[in-house]
Protein backbone atom coordinates (compact mmCIF):
# COMPACT_ATOMS: atom_id res chain seq x y z
CA UNK A 1 0.00 0.00 0.00
CA UNK A 2 1.49 3.28 -0.97
CA UNK A 3 2.83 5.49 2.13
CA UNK A 4 0.80 8.68 1.15
CA UNK A 5 -2.59 6.34 1.19
CA UNK A 6 -1.81 4.30 4.81
CA UNK A 7 -0.93 8.00 6.14
CA UNK A 8 -3.06 10.04 4.75
CA UNK A 9 -4.64 12.27 7.53
CA UNK A 10 -0.94 12.86 9.17
CA UNK A 11 0.53 14.01 5.80
CA UNK A 12 -2.48 16.24 5.25
CA UNK A 13 -2.53 17.75 8.48
CA UNK A 14 1.39 18.64 7.94
CA UNK A 15 0.46 20.16 4.78
CA UNK A 16 -2.17 22.10 6.13
CA UNK A 17 -0.54 23.31 9.08
CA UNK A 18 2.68 24.03 7.40
CA UNK A 19 -0.04 26.23 5.19
CA UNK A 20 -1.89 27.73 7.47
CA UNK A 21 1.18 28.96 9.82
CA UNK A 22 2.85 30.18 6.24
CA UNK A 23 -0.46 32.40 5.73
CA UNK A 24 -0.87 33.52 9.58
CA UNK A 25 -4.68 31.42 9.17
CA UNK A 26 -6.26 30.65 12.72
CA UNK A 27 -8.58 28.35 10.78
CA UNK A 28 -8.28 25.08 8.99
CA UNK A 29 -11.03 25.75 6.95
CA UNK A 30 -9.69 29.38 5.90
CA UNK A 31 -6.45 27.60 5.26
CA UNK A 32 -8.03 24.41 3.02
CA UNK A 33 -9.80 27.49 1.28
CA UNK A 34 -6.52 29.08 0.09
CA UNK A 35 -4.86 25.70 -1.03
CA UNK A 36 -7.50 24.70 -3.01
CA UNK A 37 -7.68 28.05 -4.68
CA UNK A 38 -3.98 27.73 -5.48
CA UNK A 39 -3.92 24.62 -6.38
CA UNK A 40 -7.08 25.14 -8.98
CA UNK A 41 -5.18 28.18 -10.12
CA UNK A 42 -2.25 26.02 -10.98
CA UNK A 43 -4.03 23.35 -13.08
CA UNK A 44 -5.93 25.84 -14.94
CA UNK A 45 -2.51 26.38 -16.50
CA UNK A 46 -1.48 22.82 -17.47
CA UNK A 47 -2.38 20.72 -20.37
CA UNK A 48 -4.29 17.11 -18.81
CA UNK A 49 -1.52 15.33 -19.12
CA UNK A 50 1.13 17.81 -17.37
CA UNK A 51 -2.30 18.36 -14.87
CA UNK A 52 -2.27 14.45 -14.48
CA UNK A 53 1.66 14.26 -14.27
CA UNK A 54 1.78 17.15 -11.36
CA UNK A 55 -1.09 15.03 -9.59
CA UNK A 56 0.87 12.09 -9.17
CA UNK A 57 3.59 13.70 -7.23
CA UNK A 58 1.44 15.26 -5.00
CA UNK A 59 -0.21 13.54 -1.72
CA UNK A 60 -3.35 11.87 -1.39
CA UNK A 61 -5.38 14.24 -0.01
CA UNK A 62 -4.10 16.97 -2.10
CA UNK A 63 -4.38 15.11 -5.40
CA UNK A 64 -8.19 14.65 -4.81
CA UNK A 65 -8.45 18.68 -4.19
CA UNK A 66 -6.63 19.17 -7.48
CA UNK A 67 -8.88 16.89 -9.61
CA UNK A 68 -12.09 17.11 -8.03
CA UNK A 69 -14.31 18.46 -10.12
CA UNK A 70 -12.73 18.81 -13.03
CA UNK A 71 -13.72 19.80 -16.47
CA UNK A 72 -10.38 20.19 -18.77
CA UNK A 73 -10.25 23.03 -20.99
CA UNK A 74 -7.49 24.84 -23.04
CA UNK A 75 -4.73 25.77 -20.14
CA UNK A 76 -5.11 29.40 -19.29
CA UNK A 77 -2.18 32.15 -19.40
CA UNK A 78 0.00 32.07 -16.60
CA UNK A 79 0.18 36.01 -16.31
CA UNK A 80 1.70 37.71 -13.59
CA UNK A 81 1.81 36.44 -9.73
CA UNK A 82 -0.39 39.07 -9.00
CA UNK A 83 -2.79 37.63 -11.53
CA UNK A 84 -2.63 33.92 -10.22
CA UNK A 85 -2.82 35.62 -6.69
CA UNK A 86 -6.05 37.31 -7.38
CA UNK A 87 -7.29 34.40 -9.67
CA UNK A 88 -6.64 32.06 -6.30
CA UNK A 89 -8.18 34.06 -3.81
CA UNK A 90 -11.47 34.61 -6.16
CA UNK A 91 -12.25 31.23 -4.96
CA UNK A 92 -15.91 31.61 -2.64
CA UNK A 93 -14.76 35.34 -2.44
CA UNK A 94 -17.52 36.04 0.51
CA UNK A 95 -16.08 33.16 2.47
CA UNK A 96 -12.08 33.64 1.83
CA UNK A 97 -9.41 35.47 3.64
CA UNK A 98 -6.79 34.14 1.71
CA UNK A 99 -3.99 36.18 2.12
CA UNK A 100 -1.68 37.83 -1.03
CA UNK A 101 1.52 35.20 -0.17
CA UNK A 102 -0.49 31.71 -0.70
CA UNK A 103 0.92 30.65 -3.45
CA UNK A 104 4.32 31.02 -1.60
CA UNK A 105 2.53 29.53 1.38
CA UNK A 106 1.28 26.41 -0.06
CA UNK A 107 4.33 25.96 -2.53
CA UNK A 108 6.14 25.93 1.22
CA UNK A 109 3.15 23.08 2.42
CA UNK A 110 4.15 20.98 -0.64
CA UNK A 111 7.64 21.26 -0.11
CA UNK A 112 7.23 20.10 3.09
CA UNK A 113 5.32 16.94 2.30
CA UNK A 114 6.95 16.01 -1.26
CA UNK A 115 10.69 15.71 -1.57
CA UNK A 116 12.06 17.12 -4.74
CA UNK A 117 13.18 14.59 -6.62
CA UNK A 118 9.74 13.59 -7.19
CA UNK A 119 8.48 16.87 -7.91
CA UNK A 120 11.36 18.78 -9.77
CA UNK A 121 11.14 17.08 -12.99
CA UNK A 122 7.75 17.12 -13.43
CA UNK A 123 7.95 20.58 -12.44
CA UNK A 124 10.77 20.99 -15.05
CA UNK A 125 8.77 19.00 -17.72
CA UNK A 126 6.10 21.64 -17.75
CA UNK A 127 8.10 24.38 -18.00
CA UNK A 128 9.86 27.08 -16.17
CA UNK A 129 6.46 28.94 -15.29
CA UNK A 130 5.89 25.67 -13.19
CA UNK A 131 9.20 25.94 -11.60
CA UNK A 132 8.61 29.80 -10.86
CA UNK A 133 5.18 28.92 -9.74
CA UNK A 134 6.42 26.43 -6.80
CA UNK A 135 9.47 27.64 -6.40
CA UNK A 136 10.59 28.29 -2.18
CA UNK A 137 13.95 29.84 -1.15
CA UNK A 138 16.02 27.24 0.00
CA UNK A 139 15.88 29.29 3.34
CA UNK A 140 12.17 29.22 3.38
CA UNK A 141 12.61 25.58 2.69
CA UNK A 142 10.89 23.24 6.02
CA UNK A 143 12.62 19.60 5.34
CA UNK A 144 9.98 16.85 4.18
CA UNK A 145 9.61 14.26 7.40
CA UNK A 146 7.84 11.76 5.19
CA UNK A 147 9.50 8.73 3.31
Amino acid sequence: MPWTYRHASAEWQRFLDVAKDEMVLISNNAAYTAIEGVLLTFRRRLTVDQALRFADTLPSIPRAIFVIGWHPTKPAPWGSRAEQTAEAQALRPYHNLTPVNCIEATAIALRAVVRPDEIDPVLAAIGPEAEAFWHVEPARVRPVDFP
